[in-house]
Parts: C-alpha cells; sequence; structure tokens
C-alpha cells in the first residue's frame, strides 16, 4: 500500500471508528448511566451532533489541503522537530504520538487562559447534561483558530500526515469515552486513568466550578496533568454541577444556531465561583 492509499484509508477508518464508539456510548448511557433522569437527550444528541458535523465537514474543506501541503513540505524539506533528533522509525511513531498529545494539553490550557479563546471554548463547558455527544460540540470559531494553530505548530514538529491520522483515530474514541454519561466503576476508571483521560477525570473538568473548570486539561494520556500539576479528582463525579453559572436553560441556547451566536453577545462567558464540593487532588 503506498503512501497516498494509506491516508485514504485512514482518513476512511477516522469517521467510522467514531461512530461505532457514538453508538458503543449510546447503549452504554441508556443502560449504566453515571447521572440518572436526563431530559431532552434526542435533542441534545442531535443538536451537539449537527455541530460537529458542521466543524468536520468545514475542518475538512478548509484545512485538510493545507495541513496536508505543510506537512509534507516539511517532510520534503527534513524540517521539524522529530526529524532533527534522527529517530529511526520505531522511536519517531511514540515520539510523534506524544508530542501532538502534549500539543493538545498546551492548547487546551491556553484556551481557558487567553479570554478571546475562552469565549469560543465555552460553547462546550456550557452543556449542562454532558454526554458522549459533548465531545464534539465546539464552536466553529474554535476549530477554524485551532486548525490555524496546528498548520504552524504541527510541521515544526516535524509530524507527517499518517502520524496525525493515527493520534486522531485514538483520540476520537478516548474524548468519546471520557466525556459519556457511563457509570464506570471506581477500580477500572481508576486503572484506566493510568495510562488515558478518564469519565473520572474529565467530568471534573466540566465542573461550575472555576478551579476544577481549569483542571484536567489533557485529551488522550493522563500524564501531562500529572506531570504539569493540573490533575483533579472529585470524590463522586455524579455530583459535580456541570456547565457554566452563566449558561441558563433557555431552549435558544441549546440550538446549533444559538451554540453558534454565543461567543458573540454581550456578555462575557465567566467560569463562576459555584461553591465547591469535596473535591481533592489526586
Amino acid at each position: 500500500m503506498n503512501t497516498s492509499d494509506t491516508l485514504a484509508w485512514l482518513a476512511s477508518a477516522k469517521p467510522a471508528v467514531a461512530a461505532g464508539m457514538l453508538v458503543f456510548l449510546w447503549f452504554l448511557e441508556s443502560a449504566i448511566p453515571l447521572v440518572h433522569a436526563r431530559q431532552r437527550r434526542l435533542s441534545h444528541n442531535a443538536a451537539n451532533l449537527a455541530l460537529g458535523l458542521i466543524n468536520a465537514a468545514l475542518g475538512s474543506l478548509l484545512f485538510a489541503g493545507a495541513l496536508l501541503y505543510t506537512t509534507e513540505w516539511a517532510r520534503a524539506n527534513g524540517f521539524g522537530l522529530v526529524r532533527w533528533t534522527q529517530l529511526p522509525p520505531w522511536a519517531a511513531w511514540p515520539v510523534a504520538f506524544l508530542l501532538l498529545d502534549a500539543w493538545m494539553y498546551a492548547w487546551h490550557r491556553l484556551n481557558h487562559r487567553v479570554s478571546f479563546l475562552w469565549r469560543f471554548h465555552a460553547v462546550h463547558h456550557a452543556d449542562r447534561e454532558m454526554d458522549a455527544s459533548s465531545a464534539v460540540r465546539f464552536h466553529t470559531g474554535e476549530i477554524v483558530l485551532s486548525s490555524l494553530a496546528r498548520l504552524a505548530v504541527l510541521p515544526l514538529l516535524g509530524i507527517t500526515m499518517p502520524q496525525i491520522l493515527v493520534y486522531e483515530a485514538v483520540l476520537l474514541p478516548v474524548i468519546l469515552f471520557h466525556h459519556s454519561n457511563v457509570r464506570v466503576p471506581r477500580r477500572l476508571d481508576a486503572l484506566a486513568r493510568a495510562l488515558i483521560v478518564t469519565p473520572w477525570m474529565h467530568w471534573v473538568h466540566h465542573s461550575r466550578w472555576q478551579p476544577e473548570t481549569d483542571s484536567n486539561f489533557g485529551s488522550v494520556l493522563s500524564l501531562w496533568d500529572r506531570l504539569f500539576g493540573s490533575f483533579r479528582l472529585r470524590g463522586d463525579p455524579a455530583q459535580i454541577l456541570l456547565g457554566l453559572d452563566e449558561v441558563h436553560e433557555e431552549r435558544q441556547w441549546r440550538t446549533v444556531r444559538g451554540m453558534l451566536l454565543r461567543p458573540f453577545m454581550r456578555r462575557p462567558h465567566e467560569r463562576g465561583p459555584s461553591q465547591p464540593q469535596d473535591s481533592h487532588n489526586a
């Protein structure tokens, strides 16, 4: 299989993996939910998935070709950190995976620090009834900004397009899982959390209390939060108040149109001072 065939296969496998994981988690969320009595489940999922599909189509149309061009230019010219280290292929792939995940951690943390970026990222955090569909609920402006940043950063790191696609094929199931409303047993979650971000970990990140919101920024691997001191757990994630204090339940803000308009409202997205509940570092 040549390079173009490999890229085509990886690109086609990614949505299939995501769709399969979504269907699997939908049934688990029905059978063993972490939080019961969710309202408007179908409309909630439909709005989140519609926004995710819009972003996927726009990202593919505007940035897929540009990312392929820049990463291929870097490869042809021997440019980028991974190439400068002259690692053998068996070592270059795991290093590329680690660098990609570290970049995701850094970019996510930056979205919480820079107010302009937060206005868009807050659309993701405004979801009060988090489930697997919340993993694709991102404002289109955030997707555009993150894609522009990737165009500069990934060639500089020396990441190839196949490495990006393999990383994303792992990333999508993991983020769907750690957003899901599935009751994962404490011991099983702790075991998985030694390596990847899990629901017990990521639900804390969606808390209304800002010290918890500003924690657990990891996407795939849990090690970055442990390494950089942003790791935090809660005794029972089902007790976490999700969302943002200033986001109310008006129907207009639960629609795709409402989510797209929200960053341009006059009132800023605040990470409110909800009372903490029995949180602890671990």
